[in-house]
């Protein structure tokens, strides 16, 4: 992080602080978190207010003094007299959420950089349109929670036409479902009424996504092997050991993936790898941990927590961490330790029976990507006494996207055939 966008302050001028209270919200590229104050003292001047973006790290943004200490002298102080505005300081590229569990120390090709600054937003301007004052993106955002984001856009409402109900005018659930449509003037819509769609500042978190991931397939060259993988005995072992917990884990099909992954990441250490430049030299890393980083749709964009150490891990274990990664994922709670890094990537899209199969990109510098499709039963034919029959099996497809830098095209294809061979023989999982 070189930059950030000032959200709400919490405390104005002359309140009292103590350790552990927020005093103003901070948007970095990846999520939006409260700035906690950790000695005791006095606000006395706020010097950037709510909405100012891209403000660089190092930079002051207010005046804090011991309790006790008369204020009033700070009432004319300046940004000028803090030491003005400093450019932000330039740093290795960051690397997203799948990076390697090891930082880079240098700029590798395949290591996403940071993405480039923005100018800052001018200050707040008087509207010509309406007279009154424009808004930053972040201004409206934060003020509209996860789930009532969800579903505004599900049920189509427009966000910029609701008003909140909850503490400081946020959007709740509840303002989005008493929503009803102003009704429409009599007579058709004249095509000067203005354009039928609306236009959504991109978040820097979008941007960041899209500028990776653009980089990503630009710079590493992508290639694709593909399996049909039976897990009928996968989901017996699933009901089985669902059935004996009592209640105290429930697993899902995703988390016998997950640990499959990191088995045949373990046979196949080529996969487990990623393209570094060290002091001037170009180098494979291969890492001897094996971190999965987990896909997880969240309503304002792609996120992969990761789960390290997986070959070390139970499925018991497996399934607690990516339940509780998930969940803060999508309420925007994870801390960056938590999505930066790891070593492969897991992407299913299962739970949507329309998806038999797709190619995910990959999360550099990683080396490889698993895309999970969804299950489908399939009619295979069977030599019995009586003649050919047919049976059922359960089926997957599954995909793996793979730089070539770093891995050989028979190399990816091995590493597809050690996770089909312990998918379809789950109880190695066990060992």
């Amino acid at each position: 992080m070189t930059a950030g966008n000032i959200g709400t302050w919490q405390k104005k001028p002359g309140d009292t602080l103590a350790p552990g209270d927020v005093l103003v919200e901070i948007e970095t590229d990846k999520a939006q978190m409260d700035f906690e104050f950790q000695e005791e003292g006095v606000l006395a001047k706020i010097l950037k207010e709510a909405g100012e973006k891209d403000v660089p790290v190092g930079n002051p943004i207010a005046v804090l003094v011991e309790e006790g200490a008369d204020v009033a002298p700070f009432e004319s102080f300046t940004l000028e007299d803090a030491g003005g505005d400093k450019t932000a300081p330039k740093e290795a590229p960051k690397e997203e959420a799948s990076a390697s569990s090891e930082p880079p120390k240098t700029g590798s090709a395949t290591a996403p950089p940071p993405p480039k600054e923005e100018a800052p937003a001018p200050a707040p301007a008087e509207s010509e349109s309406t007279g009154g004052r424009l808004e930053t993106s972040l201004d409206r955002l934060p003020k509209l929670g996860a789930k009532a984001k969800a579903l505004a856009l599900e049920k189509g409402v427009p966000i910029s036409e609701l008003k909140g109900t909850g503490k400081n005018g946020q959007i709740t659930v509840e303002d989005v479902e008493k929503y009803k449509p102003a009704a429409a003037a009599a007579g058709p819509v004249s095509a000067a009424a203005g354009p039928s769609y609306e236009d959504i500042p991109a978040s820097s978190m979008r941007k960041t996504i899209a500028n990776r991931l653009v980089q990503s397939f630009n710079q590493n060259p992508h290639y694709f092997v593909s399996a049909t993988i039976s897990v009928s005995k996968l989901l017996k072992l699933r009901e089985a050991l669902n059935a004996a917990s009592a209640g105290k884990y429930k697993l899902s099909v995703n988390d016998f993936l997950v640990k499959a992954s990191a088995v045949a990441c373990r046979k196949i250490p080529a996969v487990n790898s990623s393209w570094r430049e060290v002091d001037g030299q170009t180098v494979i890393r291969q890492h001897n941990t094996v971190d999965v980083s987990v896909a997880v749709a969240t309503p304002v964009g792609l996120m992969t927590p990761i789960v390290k150490n997986v070959e070390g891990l139970g499925l018991e274990s497996i399934s607690a961490q990516i339940k509780e990664l998930g969940k803060r994922a999508r309420d925007g709670k994870l801390k960056p330790e938590e999505y930066q890094g790891g070593t492969f990537t897991i992407s299913n899209m299962g739970m949507n029976p329309a998806i038999d199969r797709f190619t995910a990109v990959i999360n550099p510098p990683q080396a490889g990507i698993l895309a999970v499709g969804t299950t489908k039963k399939v009619a295979i034919p069977v030599e019995t006494e009586d003649g050919t029959g047919v049976e059922w099996d359960d089926q997957i497809v599954v995909t793996g996207s793979f730089d070539h830098k770093v891995v050989d095209g028979a190399v990816g294809g091995d590493w597809v055939r050690e996770f089909k061979k312990v998918v379809e023989n789950p109880l190695e999982l066990l060992l």
